[in-house]
């Protein structure tokens, strides 16, 4: 949207980035949850407003790689493409964004881990994730050590996995070049 020549749209994707990137994820969460539960008077459970907090802050990061990997690919190739007799959604399909997606790649993988580590803070709204029961097994065993060396390792092996997966994918499209 923010590529848009539709004033109106692109101003919108400009007001929801900026405010999104500019506030921490913990008010998002408290946001949503409050936000919904008490203002809008909707039983939607705090997983769910987890989620869907999460998916509003990694959409305005995601946006804004996405549209930085477009604007990455060279001016030349739109108008190569338009000399070619494609249309604009063509040209975009076949020509602009497979090169953008190679350019979005190591950032987009950044962004899923970090989705992955920032879910840890729906925890503070009651959802049972990974550092929730973490500090559940603190208050149950009085060890406050071992069950966060734990999630560390479930957080490591979320991660480490995706880092590894997006590594190969990154390989097989650099094959290209």
């Amino acid at each position: 949207m923010k590529l848009s020549p539709f004033i109106p749209l692109k101003w919108l994707a400009v007001v929801y980035i900026e405010f999104i990137r500019g506030t921490p994820l913990l008010v998002q969460v408290f946001l949503v949850f409050f936000g919904t539960t008490a203002v809008l008077g909707l039983d939607i459970s705090a997983l769910v407003c987890g989620i869907i907090a999460l998916i509003i802050n990694s959409a305005a990061y995601i946006a804004e790689i996405i549209r930085a990997g477009i604007n990455a690919v060279d001016k030349g190739q739109m108008e190569a493409a338009r000399s070619l007799g494609l249309n604009y959604k063509q040209s975009m399909k076949a020509v602009i964004m497979p090169q953008a997606i190679k350019n979005i790649l190591p950032a987009l993988g950044n962004e899923f881990v970090t989705v992955i580590k920032e879910s840890s803070i729906v925890s503070i709204i009651g959802v049972s994730e990974i550092m929730y029961n973490a500090q559940v097994i603190q208050g149950a065993s009085f060890d406050p050590f071992t069950p966060l060396i734990i999630a560390a390792l479930f957080y490591f092996v979320l991660t480490f996995t995706l880092s590894r997966l997006l590594a190969y994918i990154e390989g097989r499209m650099s094959v290209s070049d």
